[in-house]
């Protein structure tokens, strides 16, 4: 990587490309423990301590670079430059895993379909039936590029509240001095 690109996109390139493989691999770890990863709810998903890491030690990396100072706006383009490459990355390889290993598809739809079987009746009439029985119906037309495209939105989704409470956190402004 040039090292005549700026602190901020170089830092959020580079930690982008790290945290895109390894949360590739963590997913690739949860799999073969037995716990298929796009079966944990939002709040219990890896990505939210994974980005909080790499979030965290980017944004001061760039500040500690800056002389100490680091605005908000510099906070949320280094955020969005890692996201867009750890999501590229790692959702792209969750497609290309998918394609190569139809086991990975078939595991995520058939242990959907037996969760969604189990769902209580009450909780059926909350969310409609016909929501239920369209998305039970939809799940078996499942494929990698599905997969892939969930996780991508939601890695957006989640980088982007962290994003804001890091950015806030971490950013230091110049002193005024009078």
């Amino acid at each position: 990587m040039s090292e005549n690109w700026s602190p901020l996109v170089r830092i959020s390139v580079r930690n982008g490309l790290i945290a895109g493989l390894l949360g590739f691999v963590l997913l690739l770890g949860l799999y073969f423990m037995g716990k298929h990863p796009f079966l944990f709810p939002i709040y219990f998903d890896f990505r939210l301590f994974l980005f909080g890491i790499f979030l965290v030690i980017t944004l001061r990396e760039i500040r500690d670079n800056q002389e100490g100072i680091l605005f908000f706006w510099q906070g949320m383009i280094a955020c969005f430059l890692f996201t867009i490459l750890f999501a590229t990355i790692s959702s792209g390889l969750i497609g290309a895993y998918a394609w190569l290993n139809p086991s990975f598809l078939q595991n995520y739809i058939s242990t959907a379909i037996e969760q969604m079987k189990s769902i209580p009746e009450e909780a059926i009439k909350q969310i409609g039936k016909d929501v239920y029985e369209s998305n039970l119906k939809a799940l078996p037309a499942t494929n990698g590029y599905d997969m892939s495209f969930h996780y991508l939105w939601q890695s957006f989704i989640i980088s982007f509240f962290l994003s804001i409470i890091i950015s806030v956190i971490l950013r230091r402004q110049p002193k005024n001095e009078l």
